[in-house]
């Protein structure tokens, strides 16, 4: 779907049909809207790794054009596996105006589509690049903090399990980590690059953003590898609640058993058709019954002493 946006006095307005000072955003794109997009001066070249889910970050040129692509977070709609995964983002500066394409809508887009962002217009194409990645950092920032509620979530119940269903879930948001660390760390790159480019003309604005920038995704990557590192220490300390828990039950069962077990090994004994002590005795059913009373409880007793019951 494409979408259209011009700058206009308070924000964007939508014309119709692109134009000088446009920003072009298609997601999903079909063969008309790549069209438009090459009508409006993108090279069918750099549009060929348009649809590709594994693109990597980069930085390409070629003539007045520059295709910058990045890594975003993406939300999965599958209800199994890790529940954030990354996805190419590219953006194509041109002298006309800005290109966004991406396989799929998302979120992190719509306050600049929206115009909510003050003093941008798509006429200056790197402050409109810049501020995209500004949003793909925050989006990064956001999946981590709601990947950290989860988490925590989580804890009360990997106190009692004794499954592995919660440390595989643990498992599952760490992959969405190590998916966030390498996509942050070639963002990164990419960013370093559009610094020593001349390919883009940045002004001092431009210069000041581009290092407030630097920062915001240097403390997105912080943040990621902290969250990993303590969700590492979680599933093994986690692993080890899962065994310790699972001994316990063991050991009250076994417990339990042994109580049950000695009383019937004694009433075996004296439901066997042989001569044995004091069967003959009136009193043998009411003193085999004490006894076995008497032994559970003193099994009962050595156990709670021993604390394994």
């Amino acid at each position: 779907m494409l979408t259209i946006r011009q700058g206009a006095a308070g924000g964007f307005r939508r014309p119709a049909a692109p134009g000088p000072g446009c920003w072009l955003h298609v997601d999903a794109p079909a063969d008309p809207d790549l069209a438009a997009v090459r009508d409006f001066g993108v090279p069918a070249s750099l549009l060929s790794h348009v649809g590709d889910p594994d693109e990597r970050p980069r930085v390409e040129r070629e003539g007045p054009c520059v295709l910058v692509v990045l890594q975003v977070p993406r939300r999965r709609r599958e209800p199994d596996g890790a529940p954030f995964v990354t996805a190419p983002f590219s953006v194509f500066v041109l002298p006309q105006g800005v290109v966004t394409v991406t396989n799929e809508p998302f979120d992190l887009l719509q306050p600049l589509l929206d115009g909510t962002v003050p003093g941008l217009t798509p006429d200056r194409g790197v402050g409109l690049l810049l501020r995209i990645f500004w949003q793909v950092a925050d989006a990064y920032l956001a999946a981590v903090r709601e990947i950290n509620r989860s988490v925590e979530r989580l804890e009360d119940e990997l106190k009692r399990s004794i499954r592995n269903e919660e440390v595989l879930g643990l498992l599952d948001y760490q992959k969405s980590l190590t998916y966030f660390a390498t996509a942050m760390a070639e963002n990164e790159m990419v960013l370093e690059r559009l610094e020593r480019t001349t390919a883009l003309e940045l002004d001092a604005v431009d210069r000041d953003l581009l290092e407030d920038l630097r920062i915001e995704v240097r403390q997105a990557i912080e943040m990621v590898g902290i969250a990993d590192d303590i969700l590492s220490q979680m599933m093994d300390a986690f692993a080890s609640i899962v065994s310790n828990n699972l001994n316990a039950v063991m050991k009250v069962l076994t417990s339990v058993t042994i109580l049950v077990a000695v009383p019937s090994l004694l009433a075996s004994l004296y439901g066997m058709n042989v001569a044995l002590p004091g069967a003959a005795s009136p009193l043998a059913f009411a003193g085999l019954l004490l006894a076995c009373i008497a032994i559970a409880a003193a099994l009962f007793v050595y156990f709670r002493r021993r604390k394994w019951l």
